[in-house]
């Protein structure tokens, strides 16, 4: 059993374990339903006091916060340790369309300087054992959010107008999120943050894919993770790893992601980065389709803002109308035509052990790209089993070592279906025209 093996073994170990200690929990814990503390759920009235009440409650020896059929209006809430938010079939949770509800400090929304400012729709600290469940829907109002954040795109390439994000969770352990659905946020979806042991099964995940800076899941600098069996369509990357800073104890902050079984649609792909400073180790992704998607698999990071990754396998795989089949790159947002190397620094990105294997794809663009810097080279990668049919370009490789294609096939419309420039590969197949380094 190799590296990567024995993570997803103990992967399902985990999965085991957090669903039998939230049955247990459920079993010997108090349950309160929002109604009886006087919440309205007409869509509304704020429901805020009665909710967060419920959850006041719930959190001294835990229990289960039950909101019913209907559609609760809010400010920003917090959860508890020890507490479940069930939201029954046809309840919707329904974040403020008043942006100032979001502020820490009042004043005009449009002049904050960073995310920092705002507070997001639910959050915790410092829990344990928590649960989102239920057929019900957490809705994030996004749209009195995002057309001011696409203006302001639209005046500087790039930027990202500060907005709050729809879930945060920090220094969580047992984090349960299952059945719901999680949708218009007005940036990022959830983000599990200094989590270990979480699973997210059967979530639905939307939101328009012109929403800005719309990400639905990015676990960071988290440990332990599952994501299986999650429908995801938003505007931004539908899975972001990030890894944005060290942690004490820790050679990886980021360590041990399954994502498997599920439907990538609209949105930028499953991506590492662009934040790795942390490292990450021991990522799978298994049994996903992509469908419109303009990513497929993407690793992607920079000089200022790179770390190690490390032990990244993705295997059964099929893509349908991406954009770029498999992206891996030291540079972001763009990749230069041509570059000098760098000294090393605690910065420098450093890729190593990825294995991508039968994986089928047809992309509207191209088919690919795996560059690395010229001081710090992508190493041990193999492509087993792949086949891209681009539109426009092949496959690219810079800047790599230890690259091996078994079983590989590349077709494109522009030029040569493999480009090598300062690469080591084997397998590599022939053609009188190749670009060789």
């Amino acid at each position: 059993m190799n590296h990567v093996q024995h993570h997803f073994h103990r992967a399902g170990i985990a999965i085991a374990l957090i669903l039998s200690v939230f049955d247990l929990v459920a079993q010997s814990a108090k349950t309160v339903n929002v109604r009886d503390l006087g919440a309205k759920g007409d869509g509304v009235t704020l429901d805020t006091a009665a909710i967060q009440k419920a959850f006041d409650e719930c959190a001294k020896t835990g229990g289960t916060v039950v909101l019913p059929k209907g559609r609760y209006y809010s400010k920003p809430l917090t959860i508890g340790t020890r507490t479940t938010l069930l939201l029954e079939d046809g309840a919707t949770l329904l974040a403020s369309t008043n942006q100032n509800d979001f502020l820490k400090v009042p004043g005009d929304w449009l002049k904050a300087k960073s995310n920092s400012e705002f507070v997001p729709f639910l959050s915790g600290k410092d829990l344990e054992n928590v649960t989102i469940a239920g057929r019900g829907v957490i809705e994030g109002s996004g749209h009195v959010w995002w057309e001011e954040a696409e203006k302001a795109r639209r005046q500087v390439s790039g930027f990202t107008l500060p907005r709050p994000n729809l879930i945060v969770l920090t220094r969580a352990k047992n984090l349960v999120v299952r059945d719901v659905t999680i949708q218009n946020s007005p940036k990022f979806h959830l983000v599990p943050t200094e989590c270990d042991d979480v699973l997210i099964t059967n979530v639905t995940f939307l939101a328009p894919d012109a929403a800005a800076n719309t990400d639905a899941i990015d676990p960071s600098v988290s440990r332990r993770v599952t994501i299986t069996k999650c429908l995801i369509d938003v505007g931004d990357d539908n899975v972001a790893v990030k890894s944005g800073k060290r942690l004490d104890g820790r050679e990886f902050a980021c360590e041990d992601l399954t994502v498997t079984d599920c439907v990538f649609r609209h949105g930028h792909g499953m991506s590492i980065g662009s934040e790795t400073v942390g490292g990450v180790k021991n990522v799978i992704v298994r049994n996903c389709r992509f469908e419109g998607t303009e990513n497929g698999i993407r690793i992607k990071s920079d000089r200022k803002r790179g770390g190690t990754i490390e032990n990244f396998l993705c295997e059964n795989i099929t893509m349908s109308n991406v954009v770029g089949a498999i992206t891996i790159t030291s540079y972001y947002p763009k990749i230069p035509t041509n570059d000098v190397a760098q000294p090393v620094t605690d910065t420098t990105p450093k890729y190593k052990n990825i294995t991508i294997r039968n994986l089928t794809a047809t992309s509207s663009k191209y088919a690919g790209v795996i560059v690395g810097l010229p001081e710090s080279q992508i190493e041990n990668v193999l492509l087993e089993n792949v086949s891209i049919d681009a539109a426009t370009t092949g496959l690219e490789f810079r800047h790599a070592k230890g690259v091996q294609l078994k079983n590989v096939k590349v077709t494109a419309t522009q030029g040569e279906p493999f480009v090598s420039r300062d690469a080591q590969i084997s397998g590599l197949p022939t053609s009188p025209n190749a670009q060789r380094p």
